[in-house]
C-alpha cells in the first residue's frame, strides 16, 4: 500500500509567543573573601556566596568579551599572574562553564582542581601571593529594552540594534538561570518557530574563541541563513 508524500516541513510565519530581548546591569560588591595565597583561595571558595562564584567565573565572559585569548576566568588570571602556577591557571582555564547548570557544581570542580594541585605542590599552598585575591559579589539587574520579536526577520532586526550586555543574558547569563546548557535565544527558536536546527546550531557557538560581538554575528549568519531557505519562509 502506498504511503502518502511527505509534505516538507514549514516553520511558524509568526512565534507563539513573541521574544523580549531584555538586557543588564551589575551591581558590584567587595565581599569579604580575601586570599594571599593558594590556601586561602581554597578556603575562599568554599565559603564564598554563589554570587562571587558566578562573578569571577560566568561574568568574566561579559567583561572582557573582547579577548579571544588568555584565561577564562578571574581565578586562572590569578593563579598565573600573581602566584605564578602556570600549570594550575592552565587547569582552571580549561574550565568550560557551559557544562554546568549549578553554581554549587561548579564551587565543587574549582576547589577540586585547586586541592588536587596542592597536594602535588604542597608548598604553593601558603607562597605569598604578588597581589592579594579580593572576592566580589554581583547583583544583576534586569533592564527591558524596546525590541521584540514575533516573527525572524524582527528577531534579526532586535539582534542588530541590542548591546552586548543583551548578547551577554540571552546567550551566557540563561544557562545558569534556565539551569539548562542552552540559550534564551535557541530556546524560543525552536519552542516558538520550530527551528530546532538552527537552535542547535547557536547553541553550539563557541563562547570562548569568540567575542560578544563575534556570537552576535555567528547568530545573524544562522538566521539569515533560515531567511533564505525557501522552505521556511512558511505559508503566504
Amino acid at each position: 500500500m502506498a504511503t502518502a508524500p511527505q509534505l516538507p516541513t514549514t516553520r511558524p510565519l509568526w512565534a507563539r509567543s513573541p521574544f523580549y530581548f531584555n538586557s543588564t546591569a551589575h551591581l558590584l560588591r567587595i565581599g569579604r573573601g580575601k586570599a594571599n595565597n593558594l590556601q586561602e583561595l581554597l578556603e575562599a571558595l568554599r565559603l564564598c556566596p554563589d554570587s562571587s562564584i558566578f562573578r569571577h567565573t560566568f561574568q568574566t565572559l561579559e567583561e572582557h568579551h573582547f579577548i579571544k585569548e588568555g584565561f577564562s576566568n578571574d581565578f586562572s588570571h590569578w593563579a598565573f599572574a600573581a602566584c605564578n602556577e602556570v600549570e594550575l591557571a592552565e587547569r582552571l582555564a580549561i574550565i568550560d562553564v557551559r557544562e554546568f547548570t549549578s553554581i554549587a557544581t561548579l564551587r565543587d570542580r574549582l576547589v577540586l582542581i585547586i586541592e588536587e594541585y596542592l597536594q602535588k605542590n604542597p608548598r604553593a599552598a601558603t607562597r605569598t601571593a604578588m597581589e592579594p585575591f579580593y572576592l566580589m559579589d554581583s547583583d544583576l539587574v534586569v533592564v527591558p529594552t524596546p525590541y521584540v520579536a514575533r516573527n525572524l526577520e524582527e528577531f534579526a532586526d532586535g539582534l542588530h540594534k541590542i548591546s552586548i550586555h543583551s548578547i551577554y543574558y540571552h546567550f551566557i547569563d540563561a544557562r545558569l538561570r534556565l539551569k539548562l546548557n542552552n540559550n534564551d535565544f535557541s530556546i524560543w527558536l525552536e519552542k516558538e518557530l520550530d527551528l530546532a536546527q538552527a537552535a542547535d546550531r547557536i547553541n553550539r557557538i563557541d563562547i570562548y574563541t569568540s567575542t560578544l560581538e563575534g556570537v552576535r554575528q555567528n547568530i545573524l549568519k544562522i538566521i539569515e541563513i533560515e531567511l533564505a531557505t525557501p522552505d521556511s519562509a512558511g505559508p503566504d
